[in-house]
């Protein structure tokens, strides 16, 4: 029997890279001027590497379909985390909420695809977000999840499995959980 791999799902935008506060509301950068990867994440990915996991980034980009961003300028985006960062694969849904997609988030079909293709064994997978839909794709998969606080989610009462500051907090958090 083939033997299953672990994976860690990162949200990119406010997980990865600083989010966009347009009209109070948190959303991803439109351009490349305005896309920053937050400081130090680096060494945490490569940690969850190091102890047995896959980093799979899974974002909702919904802007491609309103036409706020240009799929050229997103793919340029992920070039930079592929080249910058640790991570195994790259996965987006372009589709807004009307399409009624299976892999727009909270739908869990971006996890179940990267499932398939990498034989990951979901339960003892992670899912590391900053929105409820991050959260509810990961509990619909059988993932467990942690929820980056924010200024912008503090009233976020959806149940998740933990709750962390940021990515090292969640790192701390997933090395616990393996070692016990």
């Amino acid at each position: 029997m083939k033997k299953k791999n672990k994976a860690i799902f990162l949200d990119r935008d406010g997980i990865l890279n600083k989010v966009i506060i347009r009209r109070g509301k948190p959303s991803s950068p439109w351009n490349l001027k305005d896309f920053k990867l937050l400081s130090h994440i680096e060494k945490y990915l490569k940690t969850l590497n190091e102890i047995g996991f896959l980093n799979i980034v899974f974002t909702n980009q919904p802007d491609v379909k309103r036409g706020y961003l240009k799929v050229e300028d997103l793919e340029k985006m992920h070039k930079i985390i592929a080249e910058k960062l640790p991570v195994d694969e790259i996965t987006f849904c372009p589709h807004d909420d009307k399409d009624n997609c299976s892999c727009r988030k909270p739908k869990p079909g971006l996890i179940f695809e990267a499932a398939k293709k990498w034989s990951l064994d979901l339960k003892n997978s992670f899912v590391i977000g900053d929105n409820w839909k991050d959260v509810l794709a990961g509990k619909k998969a059988g993932c467990k999840t942690i929820l980056i606080r924010r200024n912008y989610n503090k009233n976020l009462k959806d149940s998740y499995n933990f709750e962390a500051r940021n990515l090292k907090e969640a790192v701390e958090i997933i090395k616990k959980i393996k070692s016990d």
